[in-house]
């Protein structure tokens, strides 16, 4: 409970934090595991019951504001708390390199592979590939990051 507490006071100052190493070392005190060199703007929101581990984030990771990262998801103090698989928990794992647009939605037990794009208010539901773009509600592959001018391994 303790520990709950403390994790949330730390993502209540990561979320106000105008300082990006101060912030991203917030988060990680969170229990969010963030790796090296990888930029977590402000009005990022994590939700995973501030269980640490939940969600992984790779090196070199570039996610733009609004970006929502849900690990948990339940009906809370509805009526439909009663119906398990409403309640759905897991991790959210984003491989390294990848770039997480502006408002985009991860939903729990999804990986974004290495390289890949989502593209800004997608809803991510399922597993993106290595080298992907993808878009749209649910997020769907429109593109591969190798096909672009100026891409080089």
């Amino acid at each position: 409970m303790v520990l709950r507490l403390l994790r949330l006071l730390l993502r209540a100052a990561a979320a106000v934090c105008v300082v990006p190493r101060i912030r991203t070392a917030l988060l990680r005190l969170s229990g969010i595991v963030i790796g090296r060199e990888s930029f977590v703007n402000m009005g990022v929101c994590f939700v995973d019951n501030y269980r640490g581990g939940a969600i992984q984030i790779g090196d070199r990771v570039a996610i733009a504001p609004g970006a929502m990262f849900v690990a948990d998801s339940d009906p809370n103090a509805s009526r439909l708390q009663a119906i398990d698989s409403f309640t759905v928990r897991g991790k959210v794992v984003i491989q390294n390199d990848a770039w997480i647009g502006a408002g985009a939605i991860i939903l729990p037990n999804v990986t974004v592979g290495h390289c890949a794009v989502v593209g800004a208010g997608a809803i991510v539901t399922k597993d993106v590939a290595d080298y992907a773009i993808v878009a749209g509600n649910p997020a769907r592959s429109i593109g591969d990051v190798r096909e672009k001018q100026g891409w080089n391994t």
